[in-house]
């Protein structure tokens, strides 16, 4: 036999490949089976650091998990990608991406081409999006309570749900606040990502988490007597150091006269000066800037009255920035009026546990928030993080597409029922295939009805009936195991964060199938060439291990 590569490369080719792929995306999706519902267990997991995550978040736990095999990282990617476009939906998108492999696997088994199996499921999921669609409802982002229901439903499933109404309000706060709307073409933006930050201090209670209307940053003044407080400042930005200039490399100054060296220091101090009175002519309040702030320069903007902060991030300078008008500067001697912030209402310096922050608050449309954690341990304020940004994503999506579906496994069950009385249109093999992605959506009501530890068939017969007779608001009451009118219960979910996990979890099954080569085990080059050294040699066993 024709040997291609080396002893060590392993090989697998057609059929074997497939199920093997298949196995090994299955036992992925086994891994957070149990973390879906309101009564959804939890993971713990130690992380390489040392540290302990707990969660129930699918994303944050197939993160921390560490895979080898091509297809079970490929499954671990679906759940990031499905994190970065919508926020949510992550356990979903795993479990049925899980059980479409599953279906798929029988006719893989009995020889029927792949590519046969791929045209049935697309063909599925366009018709799965069109019916989802008209199933869908419109909602109205004016009614606070209509954006609380459905972000409500979302924490439902999360460690934090108890907190509910505490996380609902924070999250509907900070979309609201982060939102832009162009007036030229009307369309909506919003970036929680860059705008929206968390910022968690342990200690406290969880009555003393807020949304502040502005920006909070771990800073204190240069200077102990800069004033702490200010109503209505005047801001300044500035990308720049404010004090003399360093030389990139070690510089030695060879001074010939003792009075040379008091001249240098001079020229420095005059340097210093001459950028705090470019400053001082605009009459800022307060001056933040990303650089460094010498003890000179401290000084003199104590003495004409300014509180200075440095070394802030470029991110927080960014939103001090949205929040308070001001424009970020990167030279002194190019300052403009029109560049001060004047926005904000109320500039403090406050302790909160160990810690000065400095608050930028009671702002005039801000356009950026912070949003302060409090709790009583780090783990437990990690989690409540890591729920509130679902809950902003599920709100972000609602703003961009205010359409909304029922929860519950209702419309899973819903699009099922479409897709099966769909599929006695088709025929020859693709109808079986079609059938398959039917049945596979059952998953989700599914797996709500096991993790309650209720008798899944008879629940399940129960639920596929009452869809038979165009009942498509009933689904599953996640905390008791028995199905209900999903519309009453007012389980309510995003409708782009449905349609996106159909499209994920189909889509990288159809990839998954069409994969009939996997080779593994290829050797990594070796640098260092013919130099033979030891480092070389090192570095190159690190970088091939």
């Amino acid at each position: 036999m024709l040997q291609l590569f080396g002893k060590d490369v392993k090989r697998e080719t057609g059929h074997k490949a497939q199920i093997d792929n298949i196995e090994r995306a299955k036992a992925v999706s086994d891994i957070i089976r149990t973390t879906l519902g309101p009564r959804a267990m939890l993971k713990m997991i130690l992380d390489p650091m040392g540290g302990i995550v707990m969660t129930n978040d699918g994303n944050c736990i197939l993160r921390e998990v560490d895979v080898t095999h091509p297809a079970a990282k490929h499954m671990i990617e679906l759940s990031r990608a499905q994190e970065e476009e919508v926020g949510d939906g992550t356990t979903s998108v795993i479990i049925l991406a899980g059980e479409m492999l599953q279906m798929a696997q029988k006719y893989v088994e009995q020889n029927i081409h792949p590519l046969k199996i791929v045209q049935g499921f697309m063909k599925a999921l366009d018709d799965a999006v069109d019916f989802t669609a008209k199933y869908a409802v419109p909602l109205n982002l004016d009614n606070r309570a209509e954006m609380a229901a459905v972000i409500g439903s979302c924490l439902g499933t999360k460690v934090m749900g108890r907190l509910d109404l505490l996380m609902t309000n924070l999250a509907i706060d900070a979309v609201t606040t982060v939102t832009v709307t162009d007036k030229i073409t009307g369309k909506k933006t919003v970036d929680i990502k860059r705008y929206a930050k968390v910022e968690k201090v342990p200690g406290g209670e969880f009555s003393e988490c807020r949304v502040i209307t502005g920006v909070m940053i771990n800073k204190d003044v240069v200077h102990p007597r800069m004033k702490r407080k200010i109503v209505n400042p005047r801001i300044m930005l500035l990308d720049c150091p404010l004090e003399y200039k360093k030389g990139e490399n070690s510089i030695n100054v060879e001074l010939k006269d003792p009075s040379n060296f008091e001249k240098m220091l001079q020229l420095e101090e005059e340097y210093v000066r001459g950028l705090c009175e470019d400053i001082a002519k605009f009459k800022p309040d307060v001056v933040f800037t990303e650089k460094g702030l010498s003890d000179i320069a401290a000084h003199y903007f104590m003495k004409f009255g300014i509180s200075a902060f440095r070394r802030c991030r470029k991110t927080d300078n960014n939103r001090i920035a949205r929040a308070t008008g001001a424009t970020i500067v990167h030279r002194t001697d190019e300052l403009q009026e029109c560049d001060i912030g004047t926005r904000c209402g109320l500039m403090e310096v406050r302790k909160l546990g160990d810690e000065l922050f400095v608050f930028i608050e009671e702002c005039q449309e801000p356009k950026a928030c912070t949003i302060l954690l409090r709790g009583p341990s780090k783990d437990l304020i990690n989690e409540m993080e890591r729920n509130l940004l679902d809950a902003m994503n599920v709100g972000r999506n609602l703003h961009l597409d205010p359409r909304i579906v029922y929860g519950g496994g209702a419309i899973e069950m819903a699009v099922s029922s479409a897709l099966m009385e769909q599929s006695k249109s088709i025929i020859g093999v693709q109808q079986w295939v079609y059938q398959a992605v039917a049945m596979g959506l059952e998953v989700i009501p599914r797996t709500l009805i096991t993790n309650c530890g209720a008798n899944v068939i008879k629940v399940n017969t129960a639920l596929r009936a009452k869809h038979a007779t165009a009942n498509s608001t009933w689904g599953i009451d996640g905390h008791k195991g028995v199905i209900a009118d999903i519309k009453e219960l007012g389980v309510l979910e995003p409708f782009a964060v449905k349609v996106q996990t159909f499209k994920t979890a189909i889509e990288a099954c159809c990839m998954l199938l069409r994969i009939d080569d996997v080779v593994s085990g290829m050797a990594h080059k070796k640098e260092g060439g013919g130099g033979g050294g030891e480092a070389p040699m090192e570095e190159g066993g690190e970088e091939g291990g």
